[in-house]
């Protein structure tokens, strides 16, 4: 596991992050879509207990996700920068925002997830699954 620093557009809120492998898994679902304005998400999965907020704070807004269970997005108060989402029915994991981490540029795409939503013109950058990962 790899600890990597993230910050907020405005560098209000800050914080670490492990993660298991220096990549993205986009996803294409449309509750992604619609909270980030894009045609999808920069992601990876972590344990609940390694993101550690080291300035500033979070807002949570709370949405219900495909399997009817909350989903709660953790988030700047000032930019709005959305830092993780946790999906209840993944009970410890959260879903942390890797295009905010520090050197996310050099990331592959290692997976694509809910591919039956991307959009029409996007190309299949890695090995896509139409929903959640199996």
């Amino acid at each position: 596991m790899t600890t990597y620093q993230g910050r907020c557009h405005c560098g209000q809120t800050e914080w670490t992050t492990k993660i298991d492998g220096d990549a993205h898994i986009l996803c294409h679902c449309d509750a992604c879509k619609l909270l980030s304005g894009g045609e999808s998400t920069l992601n990876q999965m972590a344990n609940e207990g390694d993101l550690k907020i080291t300035k500033g704070s979070t807002k949570t807004y709370t949405y219900y996700g495909d399997s009817g269970k909350p989903v709660n997005c953790y988030y700047c108060p000032n930019c709005t920068s959305h830092i993780y989402h946790h999906q209840t029915v993944l009970g410890p994991k959260i879903v942390v925002r890797t295009g905010l981490l520090q050197n996310s540029k050099k990331f592959p795409v290692a997976a694509e997830i809910f591919g039956k939503d991307r959009l029409h013109w996007q190309p299949e950058l890695a090995k896509t699954f139409s929903g959640p990962p199996e």
